[in-house]
């Protein structure tokens, strides 16, 4: 008991280091490369935190979501919309944007969210097409069509605070996932969390201890959509424009492999996953036109030798007998 006690304690002071060292490297970064290599981790960042959002619906729940870029796509219209319409700062957005994706979904996930595996993903794979596509129809003339919506501002609060350069850019991205990334820890200890993976792990089992399956599951989509919106606002800022394209079928593919190549439900391997999705490609540029297969290639082979992922979280099946028990006490 000792034995094991001490060796978690060791794990602990490591782990603790470990994101020490990470932090310090993160923060000396834009200091000791290049302007380019300061806005490809800019992307890195992006694709992170669109990385978490899916694992939130993904790998807590166990839920197939393959239109996810769908609410960036809302996230980065609204930004684009109202900042350009009515010339409401792109910070004060982005809880707005957050907001209109977590509602969007909450809209369009309430009919389906009783639909399970493959059926599931069909229909969200229509829902991020038909986004798209009405967002390159322009409704009411506000989205720009194809062309998108051009002229957004940088991030700014006056002179107290702007993000009007791409290191500014780096440490706004990293600071807000960074955030994100200790909010979603509390949440997979907290009671939400074990729900989520009593559902994902067995969803009659968790119903039968009282778990509102449906709630929690609709929960799990809203949150992802939020964050997935407060990416899009970051992107639009950055970018200073959005378009239809930027939000295609094979961005969603691309965030699923995030999620399935770091390992579901561990936030470390999202962070993996993101960097091989992100920063491998740019590494390997004399191999461009090889690039998916390359990566499909990879993709095979992680599924046979690592089907769990680089990092996967590990849910023993004591962890589950816990985690049921607890739910079982928390739902009366």
């Amino acid at each position: 008991m000792k034995l094991n006690n001490n060796i978690k304690e060791k794990n602990n002071i490591f782990k603790k280091w470990l994101i020490i060292i990470i932090s310090i490297l993160f923060i000396v970064l834009p200091f000791i490369i290049n302007a380019y290599w300061v806005d490809v981790l800019f992307f890195f960042g992006i694709y992170a935190l669109l990385g978490l959002s899916l694992n939130i619906v993904l790998g807590e729940v166990g839920l197939f979501d393959l239109g996810h870029m769908g609410f960036m796509a809302i996230g980065a219209y609204t930004t684009a919309i109202l900042n350009t319409s009515f010339g409401i700062p792109v910070i004060i957005l982005i809880p707005i944007s957050a907001i209109a994706a977590g509602a969007f979904a909450w809209l369009v996930c309430s009919p389906i969210i009783h639909l399970r595996g493959d059926y599931l993903c069909i229909v969200t794979i229509g829902m991020g097409e038909i986004i798209r596509l009405t967002l390159n129809n322009n409704p009411f003339g506000i989205t720009g069509g194809p062309n998108g919506v051009f002229g957004i501002n940088f991030p700014s609060l006056g002179r107290i605070f702007e993000v009007d350069n791409s290191t500014k850019f780096y440490y706004y991205i990293w600071l807000i996932v960074g955030l994100t990334i200790i909010g979603l820890v509390n949440l997979q200890r907290s009671r939400i969390g074990r729900a989520w993976n009593c559902i994902r792990e067995d969803e009659v089992a968790a119903e039968s201890t009282g778990i509102d399956v449906r709630s929690y599951k609709l929960l799990a989509f809203v949150l992802g959509a939020g964050l997935a919106g407060v990416a899009g606002n970051i992107y639009a800022s950055k970018l200073m424009m959005v378009s239809p394209e930027s939000f295609n079928f094979m961005e969603s593919c691309m965030l699923f492999c995030i999620v399935l190549i770091g390992g579901m439900g561990s936030i470390p391997g999202v962070l993996i996953g993101a960097a091989a999705i992100s920063l491998f490609p740019e590494f390997f540029r004399t191999f461009a036109q090889y690039r998916m297969l390359i990566f499909g290639a990879a993709m095979v082979v992680m599924m046979i030798f690592r089907p769990g992922g680089i990092w996967p979280r590990k849910r023993g099946a004591t962890e589950f007998k816990t985690l049921l028990m607890k739910a079982g006490e928390e739902n009366g």
